[in-house]
């Protein structure tokens, strides 16, 4: 399968790292277009795969096009491929753009799939979530679907309106985990805890109680009652916390980052 990649950022290099590294595809299976000279130098040492500054005829033979530029920037990256698709499947990895944007500064084109990575896919733990145009088959849902899981988990999204919900629950999800350990890491400091071991007791607690959730039978709600002793420590923190209203606060937080991103839509798919 041979892919071509419209922007060597971050995540497209750990999309081509987690390629090469589970076997789905070879360095000269892929290629990239990026315009900073040296994030190509940077992307042809470390892969072997072949780095441009602009679209080319070469770029285009390729069974996958994967749009890894920012969306404020994607208009202008789309422009010099409007009208020379030719069957290729276009995957998207912009928040915000919908398939109906990307279509028309495609001219027309709609063989596209929307993907919303998150940034553990920089360590090949990340979550996606796709939707895909219905003029894709089984095979070629599967086949867009490959490149994401080399990076992490996926999820097809059947209605394409709920990716701006995937966006604000994973897509911006890593960034509420982050807060929540600093902000458990500055209550141990509180305590007494040196920086160093506020920083282990945080760390080391998320990771674990997410490793635990991940390969327990048991869900979260069921976890945390095991955790929670009648009368006890943990009863008392979680009272707490429920006094301050955690869970509709968590519900406020992803409906506005889920309203953010319908705006974001909104005013980046218009043509000046």
């Amino acid at each position: 399968m041979k892919i071509s990649f419209i922007g060597g950022g971050n995540m497209a290099t750990a999309l081509i790292g987690g390629l090469l590294e589970r076997g789905c595809a070879t360095a000269a299976d892929m290629q990239v277009v990026e315009i900073g000279a040296e994030a190509r130098e940077r992307l042809a040492q470390k892969f072997g795969v072949r780095a441009v500054a602009a679209a080319d005829t070469q770029l285009l033979a390729c069974d996958l096009l994967l749009l890894a530029v920012k969306p404020q920037q994607m208009r202008e990256a789309l422009a010099p491929l409007a009208g020379k698709l030719a069957g290729q499947i276009v995957i998207s990895i912009a928040a915000g753009l919908r398939s109906v944007d990307l279509a028309r500064w495609l001219g027309g084109y709609r063989r596209i799939v929307r993907a919303m990575p998150n940034t553990p896919a920089l360590i090949g733990a990340g979550m996606t979530g796709l939707y895909a145009d219905p003029s894709l088959n089984a095979a070629e849902r599967s086949a867009a679907e490959s490149v994401l899981a080399a990076v992490g988990s996926t999820l097809w999204i059947a209605d394409e309106t709920m990716m701006d919900a995937v966006t604000a629950v994973s897509g911006s999800g890593p960034a509420y985990l982050f807060h929540f350990i600093e902000a458990l890491e500055a209550a141990a400091r509180a305590q007494g805890f040196d920086a160093a071991s506020a920083r282990l007791l945080s760390l080391q607690t998320c990771l674990g109680a997410a490793r635990l959730a991940a390969q327990s039978e048991d869900d979260p709600a069921t976890l945390r009652a095991k955790v929670t002793s009648k009368g006890g420590t943990t009863e008392a923190a979680l009272a707490s916390l429920a006094a301050d209203d955690l869970v509709a606060a968590m519900g406020r937080a992803v409906a506005a980052a889920c309203a953010r991103g319908r705006e974001l839509g909104d005013l980046l798919g218009k043509d000046d």
